[in-house]
């Protein structure tokens, strides 16, 4: 049994969550739905993903100290595109969704063109049509994406009752003496 099933949470049902809220915040449809649902795909591959995840690629990343080491300095999986895009969906998790939390550490702005610059490369490298489209829109459109993201986790948090606590355990049928 995996760990995934205690916690009664697959990637299904994240990405349905995770895509229902972007799809609410997004009131004006800035973001068409193919990003939209791209942006949801990677938050719910995030939620779903440990950071010491051994059998699952790309790891959540913890910061983007992470991202500077594993992507700038370390430039050998520059011309490949999975490593490209995947530089680009964790810069854009926690520019975006963690961006409140890090932006007291390192410069958003800069990572954000950072991100911006490992989408426009995974498009430049990837093999697919549809994958090199979907990869220049995610870099063309990174800003609105990382600003929609962390929206999302400031409704989240104003609204972190909306998940329902546990029932009261329900009484025993019969009572002891």
């Amino acid at each position: 049994m995996e760990s995934m099933d205690l916690l009664a949470v697959t990637h299904r049902t994240a990405l349905q969550f995770f895509f229902g809220w972007l799809n609410d915040i997004d009131e004006e449809k800035k973001i068409a739905g193919d990003e939209l649902l791209y942006g949801a795909s990677l938050l719910a591959h995030f939620a779903t993903t440990s950071i010491a995840s051994a059998d699952t690629w790309p790891a959540t990343p913890m910061d983007l100290h992470q991202i500077f080491q594993l992507f700038v300095l370390d430039q050998s999986g520059f011309g490949d595109p999975e490593v490209m895009e995947a530089a680009g969906s964790q810069t854009l998790f926690l520019t975006g969704f963690l961006g409140d939390q890090q932006k007291y550490r390192h410069n958003l702005q800069w990572y954000k063109t950072l991100g911006e610059g490992f989408y426009n490369q995974a498009a430049r490298s990837a093999k697919e049509e549809a994958r090199a489209r979907m990869m220049k829109k995610m870099s063309a459109h990174f800003g609105r994406h990382a600003s929609l993201h962390r929206r999302l986790n400031r409704e989240l948090r104003e609204n972190h009752m909306l998940i329902n606590p546990l029932p009261p355990e329900p009484p025993p049928l019969i009572k002891l003496p």
